[in-house]
């Protein structure tokens, strides 16, 4: 797949998902932005919805579901949510993650991954996590065993300018980059020959890529425990959350100026191709 007709792609899903869509307070818009997910994730198979209650409503994370090449019973899943802070039309947080999900959706098609793979589009991740922690129940609950949980968590902002990147410890400014150029892949300790994984294949796809295996939960490093991989790592699942590390690069982090204009869409194109490449030969 062209980088330049992904781009394209990206940029015609951002169009749609850039807008406030807070589930209480824009209810329009994220009524909108729920619907035109399953608008777009319907044409490549039936959509699932997973409902769960929340301030007395009930609110629904949409699933897509795709075999595999291998018989197994392990299911990789990918997750972005889709709701917004007040005031702020989302589009690198996280529009441009759900932009990289549905896109995965249609190269998936064209190439599927060894195993299984789930797609889910998540609610209420702005209220903690909250549509991420009844999915990861429900799916414990059915004994369902997931090989790796990939969180879609930030990946439109991306700056050559020195100094640019921050580092919530110190020390770890002694050992990666300074400059906001790179996506991140934050993982717990069982993830690490995952990480060294997708770190092959989006240095390949040509975006530069560093890695993370938090210990503890992520607890000794707590920046790392703020998206929809928590709930997995919390009840012992493998997972990764793939990032442009969120306010330690982007200045519009949860402000008005978030907008589709100060994404890099060339930066995102590059995920997606790493990311379905290291899909595609994940063992």
């Amino acid at each position: 797949m062209p980088t330049a007709d992904l781009q394209d792609c990206l940029r015609s899903h951002l169009q749609h998902l850039v807008r406030e869509r807070d589930p209480y307070l824009s209810t329009a818009g994220h009524f909108y932005v729920q619907q035109y997910i399953r608008e777009q994730l319907s044409q490549w198979g039936p959509v699932d919805t997973h409902e769960f209650e929340h301030q007395r409503q009930t609110h629904t994370n949409l699933i897509l579901s795709f075999p595999g090449t291998q018989s197994t019973q392990d299911c990789i899943l990918i997750g972005a949510h889709y709701d917004a802070v007040p005031g702020t039309p989302g589009a690198d947080d996280n529009a441009s993650g759900v932009a990289a999900l549905l896109e995965l959706a249609r190269l998936l098609t064209m190439q599927p991954a060894r195993y299984p793979v789930q797609l889910v589009a998540f609610d209420l991740e702005e209220y903690g996590m909250v549509g991420s922690t009844h999915y990861a129940a429900a799916l414990h609950q059915q004994q369902q065993k997931i090989r790796v949980m990939l969180s879609l968590e930030m990946l439109g902002y991306c700056t050559q300018a020195p100094n640019s990147q921050q580092y919530p410890v110190a020390a770890m400014k002694a050992i990666y980059p300074s400059t906001g150029n790179f996506v991140g892949l934050i993982g717990n300790v069982p993830t690490v020959p995952d990480l060294l994984h997708f770190n092959h294949h989006l240095n390949r796809a040509g975006v530069p890529s560093q890695w993370l295996p938090a210990g503890m939960r992520g607890e000794v490093v707590p920046a790392t425990r703020l998206s929809d991989h928590v709930p997995f790592w919390d009840q012992g699942d493998r997972a990764i959350m793939v990032t442009d590390t969120a306010f330690m690069r982007n200045p519009h982090y949860h402000k008005a100026s978030d907008r589709l204009e100060t994404l890099d869409l060339d930066f995102m194109a590059k995920i997606c191709q790493g990311l379905w490449q290291g899909l595609q030969t994940l063992r």
